[in-house]
This record gives C-alpha cells, structure tokens and sequence, in this order.
C-alpha cells in the first residue's frame, strides 16, 4: 500500500499543563454551532443542544471537541467576529465546567480565537493557516496550545471556483513550508504546529484522492498531521449516489482507514462513534500476531 509514513508519536503541551497524547490516532469531534454548515447546519445552534451533543461526543470516545461558530462550506458568506464569539463562546464555558477534554476554536479571527481561549480553549484551528487575520500571528504567540495550519486556495466563498494544481502535492508541501517558516519569524514554536492538508478546501476530486493516498509526502515537515474528510461531496463524487451529507459515512470511514494506515494523527469528523469503532479495528487487526 503507498503512502505510508513514519507517525509522529512525541506528546503536544496544552495549557494547564496538560498533554495531547499523539502515540494513537486521535479522533476530533466536530461541533458547528452555525445555521449554515454544509452537514449539520442548524442542528447545534441552541447552546443546550450543542452541550449535550459535546457530551455525547466525548461519551463515544471523542479525544478532542472542535468548535466552529463560522461555515466553511464551498460558497459561504463570512459572519462577524461578535457573532461568531456570541455562538461558540457560551459553548466551550460550559463544556469546561463539565469536563477537561481539549477542546479546538475552530476559527480564522484573532478576536474569536483570544475569547475562546480565556473560556478554556486549549487548540487554535485555523483553517486559513494564520494569513486571513494579521492579529492571529500575535494570539498564537502568545498562547501555550497546539496551533492547527490548514491548506486552501482562496476562501471559503471562493475555493471552489476551478481550482487548479501543477502538482498539488509539491505546492501544498510548499505552502506548509512557507507558513512554518512565517511561525518562526512570529515567535510560533514549531513543536506546537499541527498541519492539515485541507480535504475540500480548493481541491478536485483527484486531489483530494492524490492527498489522502499520498499523506506521507507530508512527513519530511516533522509536524503531526489532522485530516478532515467527514461527510464531504468527494464521496459522492465517487459514488455518484446523491444522499444527504449525513448519509455519507460509508466513504467517511474509508478515508479514516487510509488516514490512519498512512499514520494521520488526528481525524476530525462528524460520527464519532464510528470512527473510534473504525480505529479500534484497525489497530487491532494491525497490531495482532498469530
């Protein structure tokens, strides 16, 4: 099988003097509390229902909560930073008052991202790679957690509008070396950086296929790798059945067994449950000798 990868193993430090265990493929539940999301838009936006559905997460065997108070879908409109902080704010105070779990601000604004902080955020997760807000540099400075740097071409409203790769696997390694070397100018310690291709994010189909069977590419840059193919259209590009996103977890699972083969550290996605079962027989079958 091709793609395969050396893990990075070694622990991240969370604030509070915590750890992010990476010696296993950690799962991270999704959490949009938005009316928008491109899967479950809507569905989280009553702060009540968002927290108990946090805590059905982490009872399913979530590693780390990620909250988003922005959509990201192809085509979406930006909110405000105050609107985006009276949504995901309230969440991750009362997700703190009822467990230690990380939990990831899922977010491209420095403002957001130093509120959600001072609530007990303990993962910055920026889908824009610190470029879209120049105040974001100085927060990730500044703060003692994992920093996550996504690849995308555009913007969310724009991303999808015929993007186009010479060699996507060369050019997204590229942009990952170019946004560590900026952490380091900025004062970002490097052994804080979490890197994410961006599955969706500006890619075709064959991209999104060339980054999943290939994630060893990635591996020269020394960095833990996230990957997020939950529910996404790709699948059903593949299998030209059209269904609701959430009715896609057959090809979300199989991405997660290519992801964790190929040694992905963190696999952000919407059905919990399935991962963690998913992951556990992987490893199972992986680590058995008869």
């Amino acid at each position: 099988m091709t793609g395969t990868t050396a893990k990075i193993t070694s622990n991240m430090s969370l604030p509070r003097g915590r750890k992010l265990e990476l010696s296993r493929t950690l799962v991270m539940g999704v959490l949009n509390v938005t009316p928008d999301s491109f899967s479950d838009g809507g569905q989280y936006i009553d702060p009540q229902k968002a927290l108990n559905r946090a805590m059905c997460m982490i009872e399913e065997g979530a590693d780390i909560i990620d909250i988003g108070g922005e959509s990201s879908r192809p085509g979406s409109a930006p909110v405000n930073a105050d609107e985006e902080m009276r949504r995901t704010i309230p969440i991750i105070e009362a997700i703190r008052k009822k467990s230690n779990i990380p939990v990831s601000i899922d977010t491209t604004k420095a403002d957001v991202a130093r509120q959600a902080i001072e609530a007990g955020a303990d993962i910055i997760n920026d889908i824009s790679a610190l470029r879209f807000d120049d105040g974001m540099a100085n927060v990730a400075a500044d703060f003692d957690g994992p920093v996550t740097l996504m690849h995308m071409l555009g913007t969310p409203g724009t991303m999808q509008d015929n993007p186009h790769y010479d060699d996507c696997l060369a050019e997204i390694t590229q942009f990952f070396s170019e946004r560590l070397e900026f952490c380091d100018k900025s004062g970002i310690d490097r052994a804080r950086i979490i890197l994410d291709p961006g599955i969706g994010f500006g890619k075709r189909l064959e991209d999104n296929l060339n980054i999943i069977k290939n994630l060893g590419r990635f591996s020269g840059l020394g960095r833990p790798l996230m990957i997020g193919a939950s529910r996404k259209s790709f699948i059903q590009m593949i299998t030209g059945i059209k269904r609701d996103a959430d009715k896609r977890i057959g090809g979300s699972l199989a991405a997660v067994f290519y992801a964790v083969r190929f040694g992905c550290n963190i696999i952000r996605v919407h059905d919990v449950a399935e991962t963690v079962e998913t992951i556990k027989v992987i490893n199972a079958i992986e680590n058995y000798s008869s």
